[in-house]
């Protein structure tokens, strides 16, 4: 009896055979992984590669779209613009560029270089903006017809006019966009509201 009270004695917390040893405690076992487990971690790799190859895919997409929008923005500045300084502004459209200016509408004839709207935030203070072909997947201006011109103007109650003197409502007009994956947009400005629209092409 004293012999098991001295074995209990001396390891009071784990269980203990007569003989004073301990039963029960495992010593350099590694747990490995189960099926189950590698099977689940597999699972949600695929469906996370799943969600990223579809966005990486669509990252020319999402470029040009972005072209697009900012040219959506600056016609609706140009309109607002007219409206608020009660003056004709203009944007300029170069065909077969991603490039275009917003102008000030002086008299007849429209110069960017020397009407453009003042811009501190631009190279050399004019708005005018130019297209980085990385960020916006190589996007230029495919072709632009506003009353058969590349100009489009608006009065100073924000409505398109033909010419820049005239009075003559606009009956509207399209910029197509494409990029250099051939993805085209197409942007037309409503006659008398102005107001725009855009469609994808293909």
């Amino acid at each position: 009896m004293d012999v098991m009270m001295s074995a209990r004695a001396r390891c009071p917390k784990t269980p203990c055979s007569r003989e004073g040893l301990v039963v029960g405690v495992r010593t350099g076992v590694r747990r490995a992984y189960t099926l189950l487990e590698v099977l689940v971690v597999v699972a949600i790799l695929g469906t996370a590669a799943a969600l990223v190859v579809p966005s990486m895919s669509s990252a020319g997409n999402l470029r040009v779209q972005a072209a697009v929008r900012e040219m959506v923005a600056d016609i609706t500045f140009a309109q607002s613009d007219a409206v608020a300084y009660q003056s004709r502004r203009a944007i300029v459209f170069y065909q077969g560029e991603g490039r275009y200016a917003l102008c000030e509408v002086r008299g007849a004839l429209i110069d960017p270089a020397v009407d453009a709207l003042f811009d501190p935030s631009r190279p050399n203070d004019r708005y005018e903006v130019i297209w980085n072909e990385r960020n916006t997947g190589g996007a230029a201006i495919l072709s632009v017809d506003f009353d058969g011109d590349n100009v489009l103007i608006f009065d100073e109650l924000g409505g398109p006019v033909e010419t820049a003197t005239g009075d003559r409502p606009s009956s509207g007009g399209t910029i197509r966009i494409r990029d250099a994956a051939g993805q085209t947009f197409r942007i037309t400005v409503e006659p008398y509201t102005g107001r725009v629209l855009v469609d994808r092409e293909n």
